[in-house]
């Protein structure tokens, strides 16, 4: 089955995160840029570079641009550029889109124009902090819903060295165990008969409400 192909348009950080992680994960990559020193400094990280102007139609069509999977627009502050940039990719065919949004309103008009997927990196990774915060066992969080999540927690004490059949996490508290993190070994989908151990990391999944009742029974 052949991997899926990506490009991603700006290699600011947002972009080059996005882009370094898909390609160290084993997938083609091109990053597109107007800046020429950004694609000459990151030609041999990436499978492909090019310096090019995003929100000009006929260079965007000389790059095949269509014929890629999915087309990531990474653009910085010009929201402008931005939205010439999606609905651009959208006449053009793209199978699928994804935005970095600046703001709610932003992200609207993109979903408008035909967006796939608006990403709030800012917004998002300000929840998250927020969250790490105010719960010291909350280690990683993402936004499924408007009430419910994935969140990594710390173990809590009182399920050390008992199965997920004893703990019944489903109907004591309301969530799902997707994964068992045990330092460098990770279990998913673990079975009612796996153990939990002292300082295991659980991935769970729920309404918001349920996790913290779990993370506060720690």
């Amino acid at each position: 089955m052949q991997k899926k192909s990506f490009a991603i348009i700006g290699l600011g950080r947002f972009g080059l995160s996005v882009a370094k992680t898909l390609y160290d994960s084993g997938y083609e990559v091109v990053g597109i840029d107007s800046d020429p020193e950004l694609i000459q400094d990151y030609a041999e990280q990436l499978t492909h570079t090019v310096q090019a102007d995003a929100t000009d139609e006929l260079a965007l069509k000389d790059l095949g641009i269509r014929n890629f999977d999915v087309v990531v627009v990474a653009i910085g502050q010009d929201i402008q550029a931005s939205i010439l940039t999606t609905l651009m990719l959208k006449e053009l065919g793209v199978r699928y889109i994804v935005v970095k949004a600046q703001n709610e309103r932003h992200g609207k008009v993109l979903y408008k124009i035909g967006a796939d997927k608006v990403v709030f990196p800012e917004r998002d990774m300000g929840v998250r902090v927020a969250h790490n915060l105010i719960s010291p066992n909350i280690l990683d969080f993402i936004e499924l819903a408007q009430d419910y999540s994935i969140m990594e927690i710390m173990a809590p004490s009182f399920t050390e060295g008992k199965t997920l059949i004893e703990l019944n996490f489903r109907a004591r508290f309301g969530v799902n165990v997707m994964a068992i993190k045990s330092g460098n070994r990770v279990n998913v989908a673990p079975g009612g008969e796996d153990r939990i151990q002292k300082g295991d990391i659980l991935v769970v999944i729920g309404h918001n409400d349920d996790i913290k009742k779990l993370e506060q029974a720690s």
